[in-house]
């Protein structure tokens, strides 16, 4: 049996994260649901997605598929639910939503009517699902205990003692791999659980309070201030942060604050930038969407939604519940605009980057981190420019 993770229907509200790669790799808890299958099952895991990125990905073929919708969150019940679907089954939320099915073959966004010929099981598990690109920080908190919980029952080797000089407070909730290097700072599971990554650094005077995700590779800056967050694998962040997820390959390097926010891959904020999550009437925060094409309500808190490829200049000043489309270059006096468009070249989007000198900024932030900008990735990034409305 292969598992497909597939892109169901709403694929664009998750826009601008989805505009750049497939839904399965989004970073949610300890990882993209596509690691957390194959941590989960030891196999390769496939990926269904539309065909600009297609590319990017390994096909697939076989005659014994189990298709799993990827905006999906699984827990550990779920996840013996999923792989012990026979054939011709398909199972659905108290809703009816598709959450997988067993086949043959594959069924584009499936409805019940095309699969009519399917037993239809209904989970006995709560689903939780990426609809939009806030319930990644919104959903982030449970599902880095949930992913603990499958740390404990699937990890094969050891942890780390606890460094001497570390200050721990509920030190049975904090995992730290082997080749971390964590020094003379003060690590607070009390809240919820720490893990530190493969060869992820935690620097002197640093304050991190749980639940807490530093992805391997990653680097925590001398005496800054964390508490809930997920820092995927590449990254180097510093200043203050609040539940945010960051996805990879990006930088946070210096003072300043970030919370309630999601931030996609080969993103950098210049030294001093800072964002709202709060309005200042602290009433409800809404955020563009691009599917709805309209300003939809979130919460109270809600921060920046960040594509990939996008920077910020020195000092700038992030509005509340604000959307930076792909591959910005934001910079200018004030607050920024609620929503800069792909390839914008300015805070206000009314300029727009130049592409071969786009390509050449990303190859520059690639080398950075010893990687390079694929002719797949570059297809992608031209696609996004093509079809962006000015």
């Amino acid at each position: 049996m292969k598992i497909v993770l597939f892109d169901n229907k709403n694929y664009n509200r998750q826009s601008p994260l989805t505009l750049t790669r497939a839904v399965g790799m989004l970073r949610v808890g300890m990882f993209t649901n596509k690691e957390r299958w194959e941590y989960l099952t030891s196999n390769e895991i496939f990926i269904d997605t539309r065909p600009v990125l297609q590319g990017l990905y390994n096909s697939y073929d076989g005659i014994d598929l189990l298709f799993i919708d990827a905006a999906v969150i699984p827990d550990i019940d779920l996840i013996n639910e999923i792989l012990s679907l026979n054939k011709d089954t398909v199972l659905v939320d108290e809703n009816e939503n598709i959450i997988a099915y067993r086949s043959e073959e594959f069924i584009a966004n499936p409805s019940l009517s095309e699969l009519k010929n399917f037993t239809i099981k209904k989970s006995c598990s709560p689903v939780n699902i990426i609809e939009y690109p806030w319930h990644i920080m919104q959903l982030n908190q449970s599902t880095i205990l949930k992913d603990v919980e499958l740390l404990k029952v699937i990890h094969k080797h050891s942890f780390q003692k606890l460094p001497e000089s570390v200050t721990a407070i509920s030190p049975e909730n904090i995992f730290i791999e082997e080749s971390a290097d964590v020094q003379h700072c003060i690590l607070n599971a009390s809240a919820g659980p720490i893990y530190i990554g493969k060869n992820a650094v935690v620097q002197e005077g640093a304050l991190i309070r749980g639940p807490f995700v530093l992805g391997e590779n990653s680097l925590v800056r001398m005496g800054a201030k964390i508490y809930s967050a997920t820092i995927g694998p590449n990254c180097v962040v510093g200043g203050e942060i609040k539940n945010i997820v960051m996805f990879g390959n990006s930088n946070k390097a210096h003072d300043g604050y970030l919370g309630d926010s999601v931030i996609g891959e080969w993103c950098n904020f210049g030294a001093g930038t800072s964002n709202s999550n709060v309005k200042n009437t602290g009433g409800i925060v809404k955020v563009w969407n691009e599917d709805t094409n309209t300003y939809l309500p979130v919460a109270q808190k809600c921060g920046l939604m960040m594509g990939d490829y996008s920077k910020t200049a020195i000092n700038s000043a992030i509005n509340t519940g604000s959307v930076i489309g792909v591959c910005c270059n934001v910079f200018g006096k004030g607050l920024t605009s609620k929503h800069v468009r792909n390839f914008s070249w300015g805070a206000e989007g009314d300029m727009k980057y130049d592409f071969d000198k786009a390509l050449k900024e990303i190859q520059n932030w690639k080398q950075m981190k010893h990687q390079n900008l694929s002719q797949e990735e570059i297809s992608v990034l031209k696609h996004i420019f093509d079809n962006q409305i000015d």
